[in-house]
């Protein structure tokens, strides 16, 4: 969440990037939709999206996108398996631009017809309904008007009262490991070695694992230390909203970030979380996952058909917990891409087929490698 509404402010205050100089160069395109993908959210994505519609990207450029992005789901892993996640990020973006050069190597895609009243970015018009023409507008600074008192609307305090919460848990280290016992927990750790320090991972007499940990010695990447930093992070944010003005409240952070997505998270995560925790309890799923792995991710990469954010939760929650293992997790990610692809499906539903065939193929097919090398 805090994330989710600090990428918002970095998106709107800035206005967006226009691509109005793309150089002609293959590579360098499918670099960037790939480093698009990877900004967590649906607004690098759907950049992507919209530069391909208007025939400014290649179809191995969107190829790229699609698998580098995690969608909304990047937020939650960048706090729950922050070492992972990197390790996972700079994987998926290697793939991304290794496939994508492929794809525009040995697939050609005629040029896509497009409507340039469709698929507008975020920042290009906030207020935009569904085949209603583009318009030019200008919307008042997010921080303009000094002097001017902010009302507090139920919006702003609704938004101020749960960052608030967040850092006060956070600050008594209420989210850590040592407040959630149980074998999942210290499962979740090792999954953390072994994604990116193996080498400096240390086991305790009571079973817990901890990766690059070291008594005494300074971590940033340490669970104190990373819940730490985003309360820190949640400050500014808390001073940011304290600031703004209404119409950024309303339209940009309720409406679209705890409206659209926050809700859907919320509930998905949850969801996953009551599944495992009653499978695990009276189904015993965790032993008959452990026993099928290949059919878990010929499962993961099956529910990345689905372009929306919240299905991967399933596959973050039970990597985190020690259920499943890395392999999953790749799988599932190459095959997702959250709710970026929404605008495609709408425009040209071949590309959309295509491109998702290619993510689901590679899924299975890097998934079942990782795992047959033991991860």
């Amino acid at each position: 969440m805090i994330m989710m509404l600090l990428i918002e402010y970095v998106n709107i205050h800035s206005h967006g990037e226009s691509f109005k100089k793309l150089r002609k160069s293959p590579f360098r395109q499918v670099v960037l939709a790939a480093l698009l993908g990877l900004v967590p959210g649906c607004v690098g994505g759907f950049a992507v999206v919209s530069l391909y519609t208007h025939n400014l990207l290649s179809f191995g450029s969107l190829v790229a996108m699609m698998i580098s992005s995690s969608g909304d789901e990047a937020f939650i892993m960048l706090a729950m398996i922050p070492k992972t996640a990197i390790f996972l990020f700079v994987l998926l973006l290697l793939i991304g631009i290794g496939a994508g050069l492929l794809v525009d190597r040995f697939i050609k895609i005629k040029k896509r017809p497009f409507a340039p009243e469709e698929f507008s970015l975020h920042e290009e018009c906030c207020d935009k309904k569904e085949n209603q023409p583009v318009h030019e507008h200008s919307h008042p600074e997010i921080f303009g008007g000094k002097g001017v008192p902010r009302k507090m609307t139920r919006e702003r305090i609704s938004i101020m009262a749960g960052i608030a919460v967040f850092i006060i848990a956070v600050v008594f280290g209420l989210l850590e490991h040592t407040h959630m016992e149980g074998e999942a927990g210290h499962d979740g750790h090792a999954h953390e070695i072994v994604a990116a320090a193996p080498e400096s991972s240390h086991t305790h007499a009571d079973g817990t694992v901890h990766a690059g940990e070291h008594h005494g010695s300074f971590d940033i990447f340490s669970e104190r230390w990373i819940n730490l930093l985003f309360a820190g992070l949640s400050l500014f944010v808390l001073f940011l909203t304290a600031r703004a003005n209404e119409h950024f409240i309303k339209k940009h952070l309720w409406e679209h970030v705890v409206k659209k997505h926050f809700r859907s998270i919320f509930l998905w995560t949850l969801g996953a979380l009551l599944v495992i925790h009653f499978g695990m309890q009276y189904l015993d799923i965790e032993h008959w996952i452990k026993e099928n792995v290949l059919v878990m991710i010929l499962i993961a990469v099956a529910i990345g058909i689905i372009p929306e954010s919240g299905p991967h939760m399933v596959f973050i929650t039970l990597f985190a917990g020690g259920v499943v293992p890395f392999s999953v997790l790749l799988a599932s990610s190459i095959a997702q891409d959250g709710h970026t692809a929404l605008p495609l499906l709408a425009e040209s539903k071949k590309s959309f087929v295509l491109a998702k065939a290619i993510n689901i193929a590679l899924g299975f097919l890097i998934g079942a490698g990782v795992h047959l090398a033991g991860f």
